[in-house]
C-alpha cells in the first residue's frame, strides 16, 4: 500500500508542472464544418455540362493554437490548421494557415504557411467569404493570386490609429539554373468605425500562375473597401493584373449585405476581362451571386445560394464553390445551393 502511495506521489510531482504550464498557456482546439448540396449545370458553348447534384465541402477545417507569455510584453505563438472535408474525408495535416512566431510591441513575425496579404485584401469584401457558389473567386484573383503560400516569412505591424500593414516573402525554394521564382506581397489597411479600405500589391517572379516559368513576371494590385450604415454593408473592389506576354487583366466586384436579426441577405456582381496574349481573342466573364443566411446562433448557420457566370467565346471561367468538370469556352455555369455551417 505504501509503495502505491509513493508511486502516486512521484507521478504527481512529475506531471504537475506540465499541467500547470498547460493551464497558464492553454492550447485551443477550434474548427469549422461547412457543407453545401448544390444543383449545378453549364449551358452554352459547344460542350454544355448537364445538370447534376454535388455535395461540396466549403473549406472545413480543424486547428490547434496557443500562446506562451515570455515576459516583457513578448509572446510566442503557434497555429496548426488542417483541412477536414466531411463530404469525402481526407485532408492534409497543416495544409491551412500554420506557423510559429513572436508577438510584441513591434508587431508580429511569423514563419510558415499562411494567407497572403493580397488574398486577405479581397476576401473581406465578399459576403460569401470566398466559399459557396456565389463567391467572388469566379471572376477575381485570377492567375493564382489568391494564395495560401508555402514557405513564407511574414511581418504584421501593430495597429496605429486605424492603420496597419502586412508584408510577406515567399522563399525561392524552387530555384533552378534558369529560374529564381519568388513571391512578394503586402497590404496597407485603414479601418475606422463603419469604414475600411485596403490596398494590396503582389509580385510573382519567374512564374506564370503556379508554374515556374523563367523570364515571366506577374503583378497584381487590389484596392477594396467596405462601408456600413445601419443594417446595410456595401463593398467595392477593383483589381489589375500584369503579366509578361499578356494584356492587362482587370477585375471588379460590388456587393451589398442586409442584416435583420438572425437573417442575412446579400447580392454580388463581378466582372473580369482581357489577360490573353496580344492579338488573341480576349476573355470576359461576369458573375451574379445571391445569398441568404439564417443564423440560429453565432456558431450555427443554414444558407441558400444562387450563382451564375456568363462567359464570352474566349473565356471558360468556372463557378467557384462547385466541383463541376473543366468547362469549354463560352459555357455559362449556374446553380443553386443549400447547406449548413457550424463552428467550434
Amino acid at each position: 500500500m505504501n509503495k502505491k502511495l509513493i508511486a502516486l506521489a512521484i507521478a504527481g510531482a512529475t506531471f504537475a508542472p506540465a499541467a500547470m504550464a498547460q493551464s497558464a498557456n492553454p492550447v485551443t482546439l477550434y474548427g469549422r464544418i461547412w457543407v453545401m448540396a448544390n444543383s449545378v449545370k453549364a449551358d452554352g458553348g459547344a460542350n454544355p455540362v448537364s445538370q447534376r447534384i454535388n455535395v461540396e465541402d466549403e473549406s472545413s477545417y480543424i486547428g490547434f493554437k496557443g500562446t506562451e507569455d515570455l515576459g516583457g510584453g513578448l509572446k510566442a505563438f503557434f497555429q496548426l490548421e488542417s483541412a477536414a472535408p466531411p463530404d469525402a474525408g481526407g485532408g492534409t495535416f497543416g495544409s491551412r494557415n500554420s506557423g510559429v512566431g513572436l508577438i510584441g510591441g513591434f508587431g508580429t513575425v511569423l514563419l510558415g504557411k499562411w494567407d497572403s496579404p493580397f488574398k486577405l485584401s479581397a476576401i473581406f469584401v465578399d459576403p460569401a467569404a470566398q466559399n459557396t457558389i456565389a463567391n467572388q473567386l469566379s471572376v477575381i484573383n485570377t492567375g493564382n493570386f489568391n494564395r495560401r503560400e508555402n514557405n513564407t516569412i511574414h511581418y504584421w505591424t501593430p495597429e496605429f490609429k486605424g492603420f496597419s500593414a502586412r508584408f510577406m516573402y515567399g522563399a525561392n525554394e524552387a530555384k533552378t539554373a534558369t529560374a529564381n521564382p519568388s513571391n512578394q506581397s503586402y497590404y496597407i489597411d485603414y479601418a475606422n468605425g463603419p469604414f475600411r479600405i485596403n490596398y494590396a500589391n503582389e509580385k510573382h517572379k519567374d512564374q506564370r500562375g503556379s508554374t515556374v516559368t523563367a523570364g515571366v513576371t506577374e503583378r497584381g494590385q487590389n484596392i477594396a473597401g467596405t462601408f456600413v450604415i445601419g443594417p446595410v454593408k456595401v463593398g467595392l473592389l477593383a483589381q489589375k493584373f500584369t503579366s509578361t506576354g499578356r494584356t492587362d487583366r482587370d477585375a471588379y466586384e460590388a456587393s451589398v449585405t442586409f442584416t435583420s436579426g438572425k437573417n442575412v441577405f446579400f447580392g454580388t456582381f463581378g466582372q473580369n476581362k482581357d489577360g490573353a496574349a496580344p492579338g488573341a481573342p480576349q476573355p470576359e466573364s461576369k458573375l451574379i451571386g445571391v445569398g441568404y443566411n439564417y443564423n440560429f446562433s453565432k456558431r450555427s448557420t443554414v444558407m441558400l445560394r444562387y450563382g451564375g457566370v456568363k462567359n464570352n467565346a474566349a473565356s471558360n471561367a468556372t463557378l467557384s464553390g462547385t466541383n463541376l468538370p473543366t468547362f469549354a469556352v463560352d459555357n455559362d455555369p449556374q446553380g443553386f445551393g443549400l447547406g449548413m455551417r457550424h463552428t467550434f
